[in-house]
Order: structure tokens, then sequence, then C-alpha cells
């Protein structure tokens, strides 16, 4: 197994991953695969099987809790999992009898085998265990088991069945039945409501335990991922999310460890962190989410279909939203600049500083156009767009100035919004056409 110099492996690791897999390595990932159903397997209890499934448990001084836990979800595996499976005890450098304890389970139990690592921190087992694994679907749960078992193979199906990128257990869920006092709750929701707040993120519960990735979309996400800790989830959901991969939820029953090691206050203190960290990235557009785009060779978006114009109604929708947002904005400072300027100024001056918005919005809404690859050529299109726009518009405050004199505020926004909405068609026109034109669709042996 290739791993880096703070792995070491215990008895039961599997081995070096095949000359083909570290090849891979090196290639190219441009763009995600097709999602596909991987291919059925006999089950097999034996550890020489190819595991489909590798469960990490990450633990740190867990002596007591560690061989039940182990022995239990290996059982429940064992009866109940269609297809090969790997546990794999993520020892995050424990100073207590872990080391001694998960060794003992990989020579008793067969497909177990545990990892160590010199460094402390979840994220970080997580990164250097799914980053090594030849399994082709990854998860991982707490030590602790506070999720009902039976959630666990409607965790990792859809992503068997190549359906979704991602899956979580979510005890935000409407149906799920949880155990827990009141601090953790309330801090459990405040904390997802910061999230959607803050980084807009769709899923409902960043934190549960209780997770799974499909390995080729590891491959790609786990190096864009900073966090080495317990914000490492957090950061793993909202750049997966960001980038258009399918994340499935599934509702679960949860007890929560009265027992429980992780102190609160330093973890929240540093999931604040790592939303304002996450948050400035993605306002700036500092990650390369564009590399994680599929197109999906199931997508039907991803089709050419001879008649069917791609993307259109989705794209007047978004042009329009972004229009009447641009057209507010450039009315606002329409107003502001009148103040102390004449109306050729102050129409010029807000309708650059909209334009330049109105481009970035619709590069990234409208067309769906990520990261910083030909930024500037888009801008610098969209100025000259702007140039046809204030033509437009300042023709008409120029017209309405010699037909009437000294025309109210009033008439002057009037006439400039029917100017703008007249400079609109053309404006989509030019973007779509010129600015944004249409990728031709990739062949079908470009998608693997």
């Amino acid at each position: 197994m290739t791993t880096d110099s703070s792995l070491r492996s215990g008895p039961g690791t599997t081995g070096r991953r095949s000359s083909s897999r570290d090849g891979a390595a090196g290639r190219d990932h441009g763009r995600l695969p097709g999602r596909e159903h991987l291919p059925a397997r006999q089950s097999a209890a034996t550890a020489s099987a190819a595991p489909v499934l590798d469960v990490v448990v990450p633990v740190y001084n867990e002596e007591k809790d560690l061989h039940p836990c182990v022995v239990r979800l290996h059982g429940h595996l064992a009866r109940t999992f269609p297809y090969p499976f790997r546990i794999t005890v993520a020892d995050n450098a424990s100073t207590d009898a872990t080391p001694a304890v998960a060794a003992a389970l990989a020579a008793e139990l067969p497909g177990v085998r545990y990892v160590r690592l010199e460094e402390k921190g979840r994220g970080r087992a997580l990164r250097t265990v799914w980053t090594a694994s030849d399994a082709p679907v990854l998860a991982y749960m707490d030590v602790d088991l506070s999720t009902d078992l039976n959630a666990l193979l409607p965790l990792v199906a859809p992503l068997i069945s190549g359906h979704s990128d991602l899956a979580i257990g979510s005890r935000l869920a409407r149906s799920s039945r949880v155990v827990r006092g009141t601090k953790r709750e309330f801090i459990s929701r405040a904390y997802n409501l910061i999230l959607r707040s803050s980084l807009a993120a769709g899923f409902s519960d960043a934190q549960c335990g209780f997770k799974a990735i499909r390995r080729e979309v590891a491959e790609r996400l786990l190096p864009m991922v900073e966090d080495g800790g317990w914000f490492f989830d957090t950061e793993l959901l909202v750049l997966a999310e960001r980038a258009g991969l399918r994340i499935h939820e599934v509702p679960v029953d949860w007890i929560d460890d009265p027992d429980s090691t992780v102190h609160i206050v330093r973890t929240a203190t540093e999931d604040m962190k790592g939303v304002w960290r996450v948050g400035r990235a993605l306002a700036v557009g500092a990650l390369p989410l564009d590399r994680l785009a599929r197109p999906f060779g199931d997508d039907p978006r991803d089709r050419a279909l001879t008649g069917v114009e791609r993307g259109l109604a989705r794209q007047l929708i978004g042009f329009c939203a972004v229009g009447v947002l641009s057209t507010l904005f450039y009315l606002v400072l329409y107003s502001f600049f009148r103040l102390g300027v004449g109306p050729q100024v102050a129409n010029g001056g807000a309708l650059l500083v909209s334009a330049v918005a109105n481009t970035a919005a619709n590069r990234r809404l409208t067309f769906g156009v990520r990261g910083r690859s030909g930024a500037v050529r888009h801008q610098a299109q969209g100025l000259v767009v702007f140039a046809i726009g204030l033509a437009l518009t300042s023709g008409s405050l120029a017209a309405l100035g010699a037909a009437s004199g000294s025309p109210s505020h009033s008439t002057e926004l009037a006439v400039l919004i029917t100017a703008n909405l007249a400079a609109t068609v053309l404006r989509f026109l030019l973007l779509r056409a010129w600015v944004f034109p249409a990728r031709a669709c990739p062949e079908p042996e470009d998608l693997r």
C-alpha cells in the first residue's frame, strides 16, 4: 500500500495496490468518469477477497470501546452486506492500549486491518486511509456506533448503484429518531444553520459521523480539502456540493454517547475558522472546482440531441433573474451618482460598475462557467456588450434632453428603463453566442 511516512500498517493489511492502480494516480483527472453500477460479486468473508466497501473507524485512545465496536460492525456486515468488505481501524497516535487491541482484532477477524498515524486528527486519518484504499466505495463511522447499523447498507447502496457521489447520515431529517442532550442538539442545529446562511449549504447534517464516498470522487476531492480535524467533513461536503456532485442523505437513528471526549468549545472555534476560510476561498474563486465537474456519461444534458436547444430555458431564467438584480443595482448607482454629477457621467459610471457585476453573475449563474480560466477575456467581451448598452442608453438620454430640455428625474428613469429593456435581448444573444458560447458535446470516448 502506498502511504505517506506517517502511516504504519498493522496485521491484516492487504499489501500494495496493483501497478495499474499506482499508474492511474499520475494520469490526468480533468474529468470524473460516468457513474456506473459496480459489478455484482459473491460475498466473501475471507481477507483475500477484493473489497467493495472499506469502512474506516478513526480512533484515539479507545481501548475500551474499540473491540466491541469492531466485533459488532464486522458481524453486521458479514450477515447483511452482499459484497466483500474491509474494516480499517485508523489509530490517531493513541497513547493507551488501542494499538494492541487493534492488532488483535486484525489478527482475529478476516477483512479487518489497522493503520497507525503519528499525528492526531480525524480528517487526517480519513484522508490517509481513503487515499491508500483500493475499495471503490469508502466510508467511515465513529467508534461509539451511535448510528443504527441498519442504515449502513442504505448509505452505501446509492454509491454502489452509481446513483450518487457521496452519502451522509442525517440526524436532522424529519424521520430520524435521535436521543441526545439539549445542548448538543442546539449546537448541531445552530452549526448547520450557520452553514446554510454563510456557505449556502444544502445538506442537513454536516458532522454526523456516518458518511461514504466513491473512490474516484475522493481521488479528486481530497487534495482540495485542507482541514485535518473535525471540520474535514464540512469542507468535503461544501466543495462537493459547489462542484455539482450528488449527495445522498439517509435519515438515521442516533443515540448520543454520553462519554464522548470531543471538546465542544475548541471544536466549534476550529469549525468557525474553517467556515471563514472556505467562504473566503469560494468568494474569490480560489478553488478549482471545475476539475470536479463531470460531464457524466449518463447525464442527459451531455448528450448531443438533434433539434434540441441545449439549456436555453434555464439560461433565460438565469439571465432574467440576473438582469432584474442588475437593473435594480444600476438604478441605485445612477441615483447615487446623480447627486454629484450630470446624467451622462452618472449613467456611464453606473452602467460600467453594474456591467462588470452582470458579466460575473451571468458567467457563473446563467452559463455555468466555473474557475478563473478565461475570466479576463469574458470581462473584456462583456465590456463590448456594455459599450452597446451605453450607446443605447446615452443616445436615449441625449434624445430626451433635446426633446424636452430639462426632464424630471422620474422621466429620466423611465427612459433609461425602456432603453435597458431594448438592450436586454441583444445582450443575451451576444452573451450566449459570443461571450459564453456553448461548448461542443464531448464524444463518448472523452467521457471515460
